[in-house]
C-alpha cells in the first residue's frame, strides 16, 4: 500500500463508502435502473466525496488512492448498483491517461478540474467497426493551424451526454505502419460554459439491456475543432499506447465491477436461501442450495484475491497486463456465474423487478465485453506467459 495511506485511512474511506451505499445508493437502485433514469444527486454526492478525483494526484487535486483501495470502493458501490460506479470509473480512466501521458502544463489545466467534477468525462475509444482492435479505427484528426479538426463516429460511450469532456483516440496519420502509430489522443471539452455541445459534436443515448441509468451514447465529430495544445503528450502517434496505459487501470476497475456483481449477488442469495422455506426447511439446509452458496463464495475470494494482486502491481509502477487480464476475466465471470446461480435460487421471483437480482443478472454479462473482450484477456494472459516462461 502506498504510505500516504495507513490501513486505518482505508477503513475510513471505505466506511465512509459503505454509509453512502446503504443510505443513498441502494435505496434508489431498482427504481432509477427501470426508469433508465440518470442519478444527478449521486453525481452532486460524488462530488464531495471526492470520488471523482479517487486516483488523481494530490498535487493536481486528487486523493491520491492507490489502486488497492480504489478497487475495494468499486466492488463495494458495485455490490449494491453497478451504474454510479461506471460514472466515476469512465472518469478516471480519462483523467490516468492524461495524468500518466500528458505534459505539466495539461496536467495543471485538467486534473484539477477532473478531481473536483467540474470537468466529468470518459474515454472515446471504440468505433461502429473497431472495438478490442483499436488499430482499425476510421476517425481521423487532421491539423489546422493550432487547431486540429475531428471527423469520425465513437460508439458505447460512457459519459459523453451527461458529462463535458472525453479522451478521443483518432488516426492522425493513416499510413503509418505499423498502424497503431498512426493514432493520437485528444482531450476534448464537448460543452460550452453554458452547458450545451460545442458545433461539430452530435451525442445520441443508446438504449441497453443494463447497465442503465448512465449515459452510453453515439458520437459524432463533424468538422469539430480542438486546440493543438489538448494533444495528449504534444507528440503524434502516442495515442494507442496511452489508450492500453489507461485500460490497466481500466480492467482493474471492470473486475472489481464484476466482483462486486458477484458479491452483491451472494449477499441476496445467501439472505434469500434463509428465508424462503421449502418441504418444511428453509433452503439453505438443502445441499442442492449448499453447493451453489459454496461456488458462488469461492469465485467471490478468487475475483478479489487477483484484483488486489493486479492493483498492487499498478501501485508498483509494474507492467500488469497479464495481472489486470487475469483480475477482469476472473472478476467479470464470477459476476456472471453468480447472478445466474442467484437467478436459480431464487427461482421465480427472480424474474421480478421486484427483486434487485434480476438487474444483477442484466448487468453481469457487460463484464465479460467491456474493457477488452474475456476472449481477448485469455490471449493476453497467454501470450505474457509465453514470455515470461521463455526457454
Amino acid at each position: 500500500m502506498s504510505e500516504l495511506w495507513s490501513k486505518e485511512d482505508e477503513q475510513a474511506i471505505l466506511d465512509m463508502i459503505e454509509r453512502w451505499v446503504e443510505q443513498d445508493v441502494r435505496p434508489i437502485a431498482q427504481e432509477y435502473d427501470q426508469a433508465d433514469k440518470y442519478p444527478h444527486q449521486l453525481v452532486e454526492q460524488m462530488k464531495d466525496l471526492g470520488l471523482f478525483g479517487a486516483t488523481i494526484g494530490q498535487d493536481y487535486g486528487g486523493m491520491g488512492l492507490p489502486a488497492t483501495i480504489y478497487a475495494k470502493i468499486v466492488l463495494k458501490v458495485a455490490s449494491a448498483w453497478m451504474a454510479p460506479s461506471g460514472i466515476f470509473n469512465s472518469h478516471l480512466i480519462q483523467a490516468s491517461a492524461i495524468e500518466r501521458a500528458g505534459t505539466e502544463e495539461q496536467k495543471s489545466r485538467f486534473l484539477p478540474r477532473m478531481a473536483s467534477g467540474e470537468l466529468r468525462g470518459g474515454i472515446a475509444l471504440t468505433e461502429p467497426n473497431a472495438g478490442t482492435d483499436l488499430q482499425a479505427i476510421r476517425g481521423t484528426a487532421v491539423r489546422d493551424g493550432e487547431d486540429y479538426i475531428l471527423n469520425g463516429t465513437k460508439t458505447w460511450i460512457t459519459n459523453s451526454l451527461n458529462g463535458n469532456s472525453l479522451a478521443v483516440l483518432m488516426k492522425t496519420d493513416a499510413k503509418a505502419v505499423p498502424a497503431h502509430k498512426g493514432t493520437s489522443m485528444f482531450i476534448v471539452e464537448t460543452k460550452d460554459a453554458d452547458g450545451n455541445f460545442k458545433p461539430g459534436i452530435k451525442v445520441s443515448k443508446l438504449k441497453k439491456l443494463g447497465y442503465r441509468s448512465i449515459d452510453t451514447c453515439e458520437v459524432v465529430f463533424e468538422d469539430f475543432r480542438v486546440p493543438a495544445a489538448n494533444l495528449i503528450g504534444e507528440v503524434e502517434g502516442k495515442g494507442f499506447i496511452q489508450a492500453l496505459g489507461g485500460l490497466e487501470l481500466g480492467r482493474i476497475n471492470v473486475a472489481a465491477r464484476g466482483a462486486g456483481i458477484a458479491k452483491g449477488a451472494l449477499d441476496l442469495a445467501v439472505r434469500y436461501a434463509q428465508e424462503r422455506e421449502t418441504f418444511g426447511k428453509a433452503i439453505c439446509n438443502h445441499q442442492a442450495i449448499q453447493l451453489k452458496l459454496g461456488e458462488m463464495a469461492v469465485q467471490v475470494e478468487a475475483a478479489r484475491l487477483l484484483i488486489e494482486q493486479a492493483a498492487a502491481k499498478f501501485d508498483a509502477g509494474e507492467r500488469c497486463d497479464m495481472e489486470a487480464g487475469m483480475a477482469k476475466y476472473a472478476g467479470s465471470e464470477a459476476g456472471v456465474f453468480c447472478a445466474n446461480e442467484a437467478m436459480r435460487i431464487f427461482g421465480g421471483y427472480s424474474y421480478s423487478v421486484e427483486y434487485d437480482i434480476e438487474r444483477y443478472y442484466r448487468d453481469a454479462m457487460l463484464m465479460c465485453i467491456g474493457e477488452g473482450t474475456n476472449e481477448m484477456q485469455r490471449i493476453i494472459i497467454a501470450k505474457q506467459l509465453i514470455e515470461r516462461y521463455k526457454i
